[in-house]
């Protein structure tokens, strides 16, 4: 009978009467099935597909606004955040949406800490200091702002239902002794560059919310990390694929899958769950790019007779929020607001955008295609052309 694989880690007994799981350094030792090397193989090969297409996509910049709005929205919704994507753009176009201040502030953070991530990649490495600075940003001014924003937990952590204390937690990550030593290694694993990238995020990922190593935010840190590595690597150009949906729509064995691999070293089951993820989600990128660039191709086609620009630059507005107020809308664009005004009524003739709500002022227009493309729910199954031969 073949031996269990051993748990890829230790638990040590803590004053207080609790255990804590403390994770062995990676890598761990995998064993490459056919299936495991196949879903690698199928992930390369979308991901690559999607990095191909985002470098030949008419206005990819403009598309990426919108999807980190999405990620924000599905990532924080995994954490119990309600706010729509409908909502969170709504709102980030100027309009009054009526939604929790704090669930619109959570989700708009993330997009600030995706977008700090980027910027700041080019100067600094994907480091603890990084991840710091993203964690900061995510959790300032919110409802766990009281967890140091920025900082590494200073006291114990734990996981568990509601009323759950250390000595019933279904889970407890390294003590504070331990901490900043499984920090330093995972600093150093994140820096090999001697392993298949989609391979070692997936590791990292286990690893970081194996470690939690903040008071609150490390599910949403941990999925922004995914996307900050594939593009330091290079793997993707722009940061046009993201998890979450992935994660959000098979929460119960993201969970167990983790979980796994604590109890038991099952890292082929959680490594065969993620590539088939980034599968997954590169098919459902390239899809949702590709019909919205249709849909924008198509209606600057249908605007290109007009001899103003401004429906134009209207409908680059669009691709990078699907909302719009004539008053915004003017100020971004340096227009008189009579001349947007005309711009956004040849735009809703054309059934191009619809006005929503019934306001006489301030009235706010919105491209329902391109929110409906953008607020569908993830694809989990390979899309017909992508099917290999049976």
């Amino acid at each position: 009978m073949k031996d269990e694989p051993a748990i890829p880690g230790r638990r040590v007994r803590c004053e207080g009467d609790y255990t804590a799981f403390v994770p062995a350094p990676l890598p761990p030792k995998l064993e490459w099935k056919p299936s495991l090397v196949n879903a690698l193989s199928d992930a390369d090969r979308l991901i690559g597909r999607l990095a191909g297409e985002g470098h030949n996509l008419p206005n990819p910049h403009l598309l990426i606004r919108p999807f980190v709005a999405r990620e924000a929205v599905l990532s924080s919704r995994i954490e119990g955040t309600q706010a729509t994507l409908g909502e969170l753009l709504a709102s980030e176009a100027g309009a009054a949406v009526d939604r929790s201040p704090d669930d619109l502030r959570e989700v708009a953070n993330y997009v600030a800490a995706m977008e700090h991530g980027i910027g700041r990649l080019p100067s600094l490495p994907l480091s603890l200091r990084l991840i710091r600075e993203v964690h900061a940003k995510l959790m300032k001014g919110v409802r766990g702002d009281h967890a140091t924003p920025g900082e590494f937990r200073r006291s114990q952590n734990w996981i568990g239902p509601a009323g759950c204390t250390l000595a019933n937690a279904s889970y407890v990550p390294p003590p504070l002794t331990e901490l900043m030593g499984c920090l330093g290694d995972l600093e150093t694993f994140l820096n090999d560059r001697s392993f298949p990238p989609l391979v070692q995020i997936a590791l990292a990922h286990y690893q970081f919310e194996a470690i939690h190593p903040f008071l609150d935010g490390n599910g949403r840190v941990g999925r922004l990390l995914v996307t900050l590595f594939l593009v330091e690597r290079g793997v993707l150009p722009q940061p046009l694929l993201y998890l979450s949906a992935f994660f959000e729509a098979t929460r119960s064995d993201y969970y167990d899958l983790l979980r796994g691999v604590t109890d038991h070293g099952a890292w082929e089951p959680w490594l065969e769950y993620f590539l088939n993820g980034v599968a997954r989600q590169s098919e459902d990128a390239l899809n949702r790019a590709h019909r919205m660039n249709q849909c924008l191709a198509k209606w600057r086609l249908a605007t290109s007779g007009v001899s103003s620009r401004t429906p134009l630059l209207l409908l680059d507005m669009l691709a990078d929020n699907p909302f719009i107020t004539v008053t915004k809308a003017s100020e971004k664009l340096g227009v008189a607001f009579t001349t947007v005004q005309r711009a956004v009524d040849r735009l809703e003739s054309l059934e191009i955008v619809t006005q929503v709500g019934q306001a006489r002022r301030d009235r706010v227009y919105c491209a329902k295609k391109l929110l409906a493309i953008l607020d569908e729910p993830a694809s989990l199954v390979p899309d017909q052309p992508f099917r290999k031969n049976q």
